[in-house]
């Protein structure tokens, strides 16, 4: 029996129309609807049903509710719900650095100026387009399978499932924190040592590009280690314990240690003083934040198997921390300036 059926699920073109009815038992009395919905309708994360709560596609005895709303035995709860087009998009045979592939899930490592997700102003040429056209199944899966999200100008690793079973199961890890995501990073000024920014985010509330750090907003958290100093930059190794939209980039700007090359958060670059020709060149014109999704470890989802991926960091990257490695040598070389 194919995932479709065993959901409920209607093929209609490339809509699916979900129909589901449970019944409240004595084991969820008392929690909330959302997380009742999730332990009865175990074929969706946790955050994807707390959407249907707030639109009205999931009701509790035939009334919106909200997720917090405590249940009780032998209520019915009802999911009815046409999802957005699964896939909307094209295939399209776009190359892809795929460095791992069995049949629940690829790993992909994407490069910089990549859109993961079509939207507007990017109907196509999209990760996704790319995925298609790799493996068309995918189309019958939440945004072709991909798991989490990377920003266009981000570069590095991205896990993508291959059945519904692995999208659910990868989805509840991340929500879960059981996937581990590293990450290395340039950014303006010299830190001192390593920490945890731990503050919330939400969008910007005068730029609707933007996000920002907002007291009201969802929490986030990033954890950060200092790999190497330069005169007035600092490469830093880094780890999220959640994932909200521009988390590293908004949180580093927060302690004023901007991603080097952010064009929302970054400013312009920061120069050491008498500064090498060769860094002028390279760190002026840098138009890309200089952030890579470096190492990625998880569970396999369908047979347990611890799994590691680590990507090289791109031409780009790289010659930044050897031209800042290189200034930083010459500043402190016998005869240099103010030496």
């Amino acid at each position: 029996m194919s995932d479709y059926k065993q959901l409920g699920i209607r093929r209609r073109e490339s809509l699916e129309s979900i129909s589901r009815r449970v019944t409240v038992s004595s084991e969820q009395v008392g929690r909330r609807l959302d997380q009742a919905a999730t332990e009865l309708l175990e074929d969706f994360s946790r955050s994807r049903l707390k959407v249907w709560i707030e639109s009205g596609a999931l009701t509790l005895e035939g009334r919106q509710a909200a997720p917090k709303t405590r249940v009780r035995e032998g209520e019915q709860i009802a999911l009815e719900v046409t999802p957005e087009p699964a896939v909307a998009m094209e295939p399209e045979a776009i190359p892809l650095d795929v460095i791992h592939e069995d049949n629940t899930l690829f790993i992909v490592d994407k490069p910089s100026g990549l859109v993961v997700h079509p939207g507007a102003g990017n109907p196509a040429g999209t990760l996704l387009n790319a995925l298609l056209h790799k493996d068309p199944n995918l189309a019958g899966l939440p945004r072709a399978g991909i798991v989490h999200r990377l920003d266009k100008d981000t570069s590095g690793l991205l896990v993508v499932a291959r059945t519904l079973n692995a999208h659910r199961a990868l989805v509840r890890a991340l929500e879960r924190r059981e996937i581990r995501r590293t990450y290395e990073a340039v950014c303006q000024g010299v830190l001192t040592g390593g920490g945890e920014i731990d503050a919330p985010i939400a969008r910007h509330p005068a730029n609707r590009l933007r996000m920002a750090v907002v007291e009201q907003g969802r929490p986030a958290r990033t954890r950060y280690r200092v790999m190497e100093r330069y005169r007035a930059q600092t490469r830093v190794q880094i780890e999220l314990d959640t994932g909200r939209t521009h988390q590293i980039r908004v949180h580093f700007a927060h302690i004023r240690a901007p991603l080097v090359g952010d064009p929302l958060y970054g400013g312009r670059p920061r120069l050491p003083k008498a500064p090498q020709p060769a860094l002028l060149r390279v760190l002026q014109p840098f138009s890309r934040q200089a952030l890579h999704a470096r190492r990625l470890e998880f569970s396999h989802p369908e047979n347990g198997d611890d799994m590691a991926f680590e990507s090289p960091l791109p031409a780009d990257l790289s010659g930044l921390m050897e031209t800042l490695r290189r200034d930083a040598a010459a500043a402190c070389s016998p005869g240099a300036a103010g030496g």
